[in-house]
């Protein structure tokens, strides 16, 4: 599994950016594991089918973090 723990400052930022991943992975097909809490989103990414990573995983992973970055970086 490919994990990461992404800091919000506050509670709104955390939906929204739970929301805008969600559009992302709809618009790629590829959908993640999220745990949204008060001031933090992790996100995980792993293929079921063959319980394990694939190169889209690693893929979702780099445009999550693009987005972070773009974003929601504090």
């Amino acid at each position: 599994k490919v994990q990461r723990t992404f800091p919000m400052k506050s509670y709104a930022q955390a939906i929204s950016f739970t929301s805008a991943i969600g559009q992302l992975a709809e618009s790629q097909n590829h959908h993640p594991a999220i745990l949204l809490e008060y001031s933090t989103v992790t996100v995980t990414f792993w293929t079921h089918i063959i319980n394990g990573l694939h190169k889209n995983d690693f893929i979702m992973s780099a445009k999550v973090n693009c987005l972070f970055s773009r974003e929601y970086k504090k």
